[in-house]
């Protein structure tokens, strides 16, 4: 098949979850002998430079970019508060990615065009006038249930009110996407049966994959073990997660542990983070190589308690073998057995506890590592959740088939 795929930001390099996601698919279907065309945002928000792309995957995917500015302006913002429309769609509307859309559509045919994301639903009405492809909405998260966790967990009213207004308008956008496209491939379970309910437009839940011969776990822990957390912080969950723990959590085990130390890691660190004077607190930022960072700490925190989707830095912690201590929220999506091969922790007590547990008794944290990598290599395989995606698009080709002859 010939597959186009319609991406929010580059999927390379796959330093944060969207573009591992997006990546994932990208190279599971090259590796299983499809061809594939990358069409993405190139943003002030999320920038790469083309030419810092590997030759091959440039060949291979034919990867281009249309630049846009995603940047918040402040007079389109407030003139969004008497309109209906969606700010956060609005923004990625441009003409010359229209434009440069109809030029590959007429110049080639695809069999499929997945939109990574709601923010690619506004080129729908493009694709179907200039060609007869399977359209398939790749669903990273229930997108407008990000910002109604954020709402509530805000307290300043003007604040909380906006954003109940984005919340509004963006589910409605979402919902009315959901019957114009041939399918829908959600990223979790919760996801899609939430999707079930509300549109009659086929769902598959199709999780994040892992190259499993990429990940080389660790498994050994030693004596003092080390906590971290990697993650984008201009993700707001994270952000908001992490201040939690440390305002909540990490004093307490201070206290109760004093060489206990967390690294931080990711892009993005705010100001007040950088300069934080917490003990043992050790922020790194942006590191060059993930797996390398995760391979010389043992236990991860994942704090989170907004947010929608699937956590991808979970996933690959546990393909490496690692303990991670997370929420409810945090664990969304996966297919867990807790305390067996993942640990949840969704309040300050639990999470104390926890943690100080792991450091003195680390033999359990070797445990529901070696527990997490197998679970990984059951689930989450790429080449078996790519099978499933081949298999549910020649299903939506053969529905569209049937559609048209009767």
């Amino acid at each position: 098949m010939n597959i186009l795929l319609l991406c929010n930001k580059s999927p390379f390099p796959p330093s944060e979850g969207g573009p591992m996601a997006m990546n994932s698919i990208v190279t599971g279907l090259l590796e299983a002998g499809h061809t594939v065309k990358v069409m993405a945002f190139n943003s002030n928000k999320y920038h790469v430079d083309i030419d810092s792309i590997p030759e091959d995957y440039r060949k291979k995917t034919r990867i281009e970019f249309i630049d846009i500015d995603l940047g918040i302006k402040p007079l389109e913002a407030f003139k969004n508060l008497f309109s209906d429309e969606s700010y956060h769609v609005k923004r990625f509307v441009s003409d010359k990615f229209k434009e440069r859309l109809i030029e590959v559509l007429k110049k080639e045919h695809f069999d499929i065009v997945q939109l990574e994301m709601i923010y690619m639903a506004p080129y729908i009405d493009t694709i179907r006038e200039h060609s007869k492809a399977t359209i398939v909405l790749r669903a990273h998260n229930v997108e407008h249930k990000i910002w109604e966790r954020m709402a509530k967990k805000t307290f300043f009213f003007a604040k909380r009110w906006y954003i109940y207004h984005l919340v509004r308008t963006l589910r409605r956008y979402e919902m009315g996407v959901l019957d114009k496209v041939d399918g829908i491939a959600a990223i979790t379970i919760t996801d899609a049966n939430y999707f079930r309910r509300v549109t009659a437009t086929p769902v598959i839940d199709l999780p994040f994959g892992v190259d499993i011969d990429k990940f080389n776990p660790v498994f050994e822990v030693g004596d003092a073990p080390t906590f971290y957390h990697i993650g984008s912080m201009n993700w707001m969950p994270n952000e908001e997660g992490i201040k939690w723990f440390l305002n909540n959590v990490w004093d307490q085990v201070s206290k109760r542990i004093p060489d206990a130390k967390l690294y931080l890691a990711g892009r993005n660190m705010p100001k007040w983070l950088r300069k934080t004077k917490k003990k043992n607190v050790i922020v790194v930022g942006e590191v060059p190589d993930a797996h390398q960072f995760v391979d010389e700490h043992n236990i991860a925190i994942v704090p989170l308690f907004s947010g929608s989707g699937m956590r991808i830095k979970i996933i690959e912690s546990m393909a490496l073998g690692k303990t991670v201590i997370t929420t409810v929220v945090g664990a969304e999506g996966i297919q867990y057995s807790e305390f067996d091969d993942i640990i949840i922790a969704d309040n300050e007590p639990k999470m104390v506890e926890n943690i100080c547990r792991l450091y003195k008794h680390p033999e359990e944290a070797e445990a529901i590592g070696l527990n997490a990598r197998r679970l990984i290599e059951e689930v989450y395989d790429n080449k078996k959740i790519i099978n499933r995606l081949l298999i549910f698009y020649n299903e939506l080709k053969s529905n569209r088939k049937i559609t048209v002859l009767n």
